[in-house]
């Protein structure tokens, strides 16, 4: 979750490959793609704004469009910390993504009310340091949670 507030929510799907290669990016603005970027894919970030890239980075640093998730990190829509990332400049880690996943004021908080998520504390740990495929079990895992103790329907007693 990157913003929430009375207005609102937005956030990043960030355990979710999309078929776009982190080199596409790097090209479309004549770009060396970076080490750390090598042989990575973009993220899908979610249903909404599938035409924006989104780029959720550590640490916050200044740039022409972002926004503090918290005291480390910071989500970043303009094209100026694309060409820094390029550059090894700046930005420490960074995970990039096409869409984004929003709710209208009161929305997220009927669905966590319905229980349809479970909410966890930001882990740097989690969103930077491990692959996309890890992310989603390290995450129930904060909250003492197995994925095969998970059930896709609720029942009715």
């Amino acid at each position: 979750m990157c913003r929430h507030d009375g207005d609102g929510a937005l956030g990043l799907v960030i355990n979710k490959p999309s078929p776009i290669p982190m080199d596409a990016v790097f090209s479309a603005i004549d770009k060396p793609v970076p080490e750390q970027f090598r042989s990575s894919l973009v993220m899908m970030g979610g249903p909404v704004q599938i035409d924006r890239g989104f780029v959720v980075h550590s640490p916050c640093g200044q740039w022409q469009s972002s926004i503090a998730v918290n005291a480390d990190t910071a989500l970043t829509t303009s094209r100026d910390i694309i060409e820094r990332l390029a550059e090894n400049d700046a930005v420490g880690k960074a995970i990039l993504t096409i869409g984004c996943s929003s709710w209208d004021a009161g929305q997220l908080e009927r669905e966590l009310e319905e229980n349809s998520w479970l909410a966890v504390p930001a882990d740097g740990n989690i969103l930077f340091d491990l692959p996309f495929h890890e992310r989603y079990r390290a995450a129930l895992a904060k909250l003492g949670i197995e994925p095969v103790m998970l059930m896709r329907e609720a029942g009715h007693a």
